[in-house]
């Protein structure tokens, strides 16, 4: 009887040996809740003394992301609206990627304003994946600056856009996303 449980805990040895580096590069595919508050504080500079707040309550909701996006937009509305923005994908160890995004709004909503972006993303296979429309709900105060978040979610994808901006807007609305890798003026 000891032989076999000498023989079963060799197996169970040997298979955790070949699995480590699977189970290691697992752990090494997300950011870390320090890594991803510095990083935004880098980005967003003066200014962003909420943001790390806000990131930490992201980080409670969603956990860890596997990429990041970077980018700037500007947006406006009047009952219908538009956003049009642009940034780099950073998948977590691997190759930044050029993004472009525009969505169409509807809702109780005006004015405009301009925003530096960064998105934590969340369950992105690959960076083909977020070439898609992500339904969005976004509600807006600016009165000059504002910081605000939200989740926007397609599949087992999810997006939480942070966002630091400056403008006059107020309201609420309904809309998408929709991510392409080549700049377009049509928010459709």
């Amino acid at each position: 009887m000891s032989t076999t449980k000498s023989g079963v805990a060799y197996i169970a040895l040997v298979l955790l040996l070949l699995l480590q580096p699977f189970l290691l590069r697992a752990e090494d595919s997300e950011y870390s809740r320090d890594t991803v508050i510095d990083d935004a504080a880098d980005f967003f500079g003066e200014g962003a003394e909420g943001v790390g707040e806000v990131i930490e309550k992201i980080f409670e909701d969603l956990g860890k992301p596997n990429a990041v996006i970077k980018g700037e937009e500007a947006s406006g509305a009047l009952g219908v609206g538009a956003r049009y923005g642009n940034g780099v994908l950073q998948i977590y160890n691997g190759a930044g990627q050029r993004v472009h995004w525009t969505g169409p709004s509807i809702g109780f909503d005006a004015g405009a304003n301009v925003s530096k972006v960064y998105v934590l993303v969340y369950n992105l296979p690959n960076a083909d994946a977020l070439f898609q429309r992500f339904p969005a709900v976004d509600g807006s105060l600016y009165i000059i600056g504002g910081i605000s978040a939200n989740y926007h979610q397609s599949g087992d994808i999810i997006l939480a856009p942070v966002r630091l901006g400056a403008g006059l807007r107020s309201g609420i609305n309904v809309g998408y996303m929709k991510y392409t890798r080549e700049k377009t003026w049509n928010p459709f």
